[in-house]
């Protein structure tokens, strides 16, 4: 694989596409559109860093969920330790060691889907690799539109509750003792 192409985000295909308008009765106020890309990024001895980074004016939520690290053709029988570079509840930046891979005895990883909000930053800190990541980059956009045929069928709705009875207090029942 090319240095180039090797520490770039892969995104080879479109994995889903929904608009949620609803869920079993319940009203969602704005239409959701949910994005998911395949993700994926390389670190050897010549690319010891990939910082993986969304644009900053961009409104969506942004959310990388990693699947899995592997060892790929080429590595050597060392011990592999990738660490992820994020941010904290605080905001305070933190390193944290996520795999140790060696070839003879745990060549992978799997993540179930741990998942970072960006900007992150994976690092070989020991080893040659090549090590591989791959994941998902979920993108999760919330339209502020709201249709001319949704704002009627507010109004209606609203005019129906309106137009019920109000409720009146029970009547007390005298004989009892």
């Amino acid at each position: 694989m090319a240095a180039g192409t090797a520490a770039a985000l892969a995104f080879l295909s479109q994995e889903s596409r929904a608009r949620a308008e609803g869920v079993g009765g319940l009203r969602i106020p704005a239409p959701v559109t949910m994005d998911s890309f395949f993700f994926g990024c390389e670190l050897s001895g010549h690319t010891r860093s990939f910082t993986f980074k969304v644009e900053e004016e961009d409104d969506a939520e942004h959310v990388l969920a990693l699947t899995m690290l592997c060892l790929t053709e080429g590595a050597k029988d060392e011990c592999n330790v990738v660490e992820v570079v994020a941010r904290n509840h605080d905001q305070q930046e933190i390193a944290v060691p996520v795999a140790n891979l060696k070839l003879s005895c745990q060549p992978m990883l799997s993540l179930d889907d741990f998942q970072l909000q960006p900007p992150v930053t994976f690092r070989l800190k020991s080893g040659s690799g090549p090590v591989r990541i791959t994941g998902r980059h979920q993108i999760v956009t919330i339209s502020n539109d709201v249709s001319e045929e949704e704002e009627s069928e507010e109004e209606e709705s609203e005019e129906e509750e309106a137009e019920l009875c109000p409720i009146l207090p029970a009547k007390k029942q005298g004989g009892r003792p």
